[in-house]
């Protein structure tokens, strides 16, 4: 199949690429290789995306952005990537399956995921306490003690935020001393609602139908301890799904790929947008806009070639 613009993924980011892309006659493919939506269709509910008064859950959101998008003619391929690499064309991506893919331009719109820990109940309890987005989920728990799982800057940071919502935070961190920079520390030393857990780790998450606890360890000594809170925020790592074009574009040093302020990647014709660029916060509605200016961006190029 040949074409002038694939988006590669399907969450937010890429259809909303593929909406403008679509409506601005941009012949467009958006390759997905599981369900529209991505990480924000895995959302219990979402309820601080612009327009919605009530919360919204992120599966009705995906079905709403891609029936939008499908509207202004985006033609959606389930398929999975397995390269991606220049040719005489432009771009020549393949599959798993005998069909091949080139374009002249490519959005990347892959994603992220965050680490997960695996522990017992983490899983299970996904969307029903378990959390791995403050900014998303802070509000669901006022008046609620919950945990924060780790030491780093987000994790820390994230913390502070959810003193406005959380009676209690409390930190658990593996090791006697934060990795975040001091001045987040600091915050977190000063807030009140803060309890720091030095040298302790999360065995598992209590709770059947809800989090009614979080089992924690101490690294010295194992001694062994329940906490009594009602949601857990884990902050061990995102991990970008850049497996397939990293070595084709400049990333950071987190794996995230870096673009200027048009989504322009530093190979020429290829763009990124959402969680898969290296950025400072990673949201529904961010990704949203990345998507459109990548789209934008993608359109200029294509003209001007």
């Amino acid at each position: 199949m040949n074409t002038d613009l694939i988006i590669l993924g399907g969450g937010p980011a890429g259809l909303s690429a593929g909406m403008y892309a679509a409506r601005s006659r941009i012949p467009v493919v958006l390759v997905e290789k599981g369900f529209a939506g991505g990480q924000m269709a895995a959302t219990d509910m979402v309820e601080n995306y612009p327009g919605f008064t009530e919360p919204v859950s992120g599966f009705e959101l995906a079905q709403k952005m891609e029936e939008q998008a499908r509207k202004f003619g985006l033609e959606i391929v389930q398929a999975e990537v397995k390269s991606v690499v220049p040719d005489d064309h432009g771009l020549l991506l393949t599959t798993e399956g005998e069909d091949n893919l080139t374009c002249r331009a490519l959005i990347l719109a892959t994603g992220a995921s965050p680490t997960k820990m695996r522990i017992p109940g983490e899983l299970e309890l996904a969307g029903k306490g378990v959390s791995y987005c403050a900014v998303c989920d802070g509000p669901f728990f006022r008046d609620i003690e919950v945990a924060v799982v780790g030491g780093g800057d987000a994790a820390v940071e994230e913390a502070v935020y959810l003193t406005r919502f959380a009676s209690k935070v409390h930190i658990i961190h593996r090791r006697d001393q934060l990795r975040a920079i001091k001045e987040i520390q600091e915050r977190a030393f000063a807030e009140p609602k803060v309890t720091i857990h030095w040298n302790t780790t999360p065995v598992s998450v209590l709770g059947q139908k809800e989090i009614v606890g979080l089992r924690i360890r101490s690294v010295t000594n194992g001694f062994e301890d329940d906490l009594p809170v009602g949601g857990v925020f884990f902050y061990v790592g995102i991990n970008p799904s850049n497996e397939i074009f990293r070595d084709l574009v400049s990333i950071d040093g987190r794996g995230f790929v870096v673009t200027d302020d048009r989504m322009a990647c530093s190979r020429p014709g290829i763009f990124a947008a959402g969680d898969i660029r290296s950025k400072s916060l990673r949201q529904i509605c961010t990704a949203v806009g990345d998507g459109a200016i990548a789209a934008h961006s993608a359109q200029q190029y294509l003209e001007n070639l």
